[in-house]
């Protein structure tokens, strides 16, 4: 190979390896920004090493430029106005492919949490529907130590059972010095308990903000009845609510990922 056919090919790494890092600039920034949640975590690994195999290209083109140290000859002027018309092109199609990534982006964020969205739900009746007798239990609200440590059983038992098993809290409404509240049991809750304390309610109350309160207000009203889900920078929440008779529970399934679930 020739030292002009080294250059050439030289200047086609290079500016591949540029065209590339760009792109990839251009989908860190996005992922970054947005907070999208998009690939597995081996994919999301190797995507984010990729960049050394660009800066890989760069540096070894510009060295053999270097060492050659040649440059371009001019063509002719009808070559020159066939290119420039050829570069145009070359230019738009580049440009297009700016938001055909963040359409790819934004679409494997929202299948990612698609998929959440249904593992949580079907957590949700896996607990509920699963074991009747599990299921009358926690409906069957009463704030005492035994209905706080059957709770907390019944969610371990489940969240030992299925790795999958995010994060969850059951909430039921109540009161304190008459003022209405929204108190949270977990699967950690038994270790709050001493046989010589009776519970309190404080130790259980349950935040929430304005829109989730709007929420649970209508739920616990009997005026709605739907599934409350969200999710923001890898945060998935999952308000699901359980009715048998005149008794009103709520689900409420918290988990936060790294990755996304599109891949291997």
């Amino acid at each position: 190979m020739t030292p002009k056919q080294l250059v050439k090919l030289s200047n086609a790494i290079g500016i591949t390896a540029i065209i590339l890092l760009v792109y990839w600039v251009f989908t860190f920034i996005i992922i970054q920004v947005f907070g999208l949640k998009v690939f597995r975590e081996n994919m999301t690994e190797t995507f984010y090493l990729s960049v050394l195999g660009i800066l890989a290209l760069m540096i070894g083109s510009l060295i053999i430029n270097v060492m050659f140290n040649l440059t371009r000859i001019a063509e002719t002027k009808n070559n020159d106005a066939n290119n420039a018309k050829s570069n145009k092109k070359t230019y738009l199609i580049l440009f297009i492919i700016f938001p055909i990534i963040g359409m790819i982006l934004f679409g494997g964020d929202y299948l990612t949490s698609n998929k959440k969205e249904k593992m949580l739900i079907k957590s949700a009746k896996s607990i509920l529907e699963k074991n009747e007798n599990n299921s009358s239990k926690l409906v069957n609200y009463e704030f005492s130590e035994k209905y706080i440590n059957e709770t907390s059983n019944i969610l371990e038992i489940y969240s030992e059972t299925d790795k999958n098993f995010p994060s969850v809290n059951l909430l039921v409404k109540d009161s304190i010095n008459g003022s209405p509240v929204y108190l949270g049991f977990n699967q950690s809750n038994f270790e709050k308990l001493n046989d010589t304390i009776e519970p309190n309610k404080k130790e259980y109350l349950y935040k929430t903000t304005q829109e989730e309160r709007e929420y649970l207000d209508k739920v616990f009203s009997g005026k709605s009845e739907e599934l409350r889900y969200s999710n923001h920078d890898g945060d998935y929440e999952l308000f699901y609510p359980y009715k048998k008779g005149k008794k009103t529970i709520v689900l409420y399934f918290s988990e936060y990922v790294r990755y996304g679930k599109l891949g291997s």
